[in-house]
């Protein structure tokens, strides 16, 4: 099976995580997948449809546009929140290092492609 590639580079920089000039990388969906899987980010969250919080679709839907996004939702992984998707706060993960953090956030933002 072929996996699909998508750039992440744009949106790093965007956020200030990577320099512009630095070569575009690329993270495989099947990856960032095993990260998200492997911090129990499946366990409230689906790819297309919302669970206990919202799909990861509904996220890039929500965040389309905004510069500030990547650095918004690191935090919210990091640190957790309550209040942007209803009464169900979001736990912290802050084992999770920021690798992994801006790998599944990058993901998110280009719209959770599953291949």
């Amino acid at each position: 099976m072929v996996e699909a590639r998508f750039v992440v580079a744009a949106l790093l920089a965007a956020s200030g995580y990577a320099a512009a000039d630095q070569p575009v990388a690329s993270v495989s969906s099947a990856s960032a997948m095993a990260i998200a899987r492997s911090n129990a980010c499946m366990g409230c969250h689906a790819v297309d449809r919302k669970l206990v919080g919202p799909s990861f679709q509904q996220v890039a839907q929500k965040y389309k546009g905004d510069a500030q996004a990547s650095a918004k939702l690191a935090k919210k992984v990091r640190d957790g929140g309550a209040g942007v998707w209803g009464s169900i706060p979001m736990p912290s993960h802050p084992a999770m290092n920021d690798g992994d953090i801006k790998t599944v956030v990058a993901w998110v933002l280009a719209g959770a492609p599953q291949k």
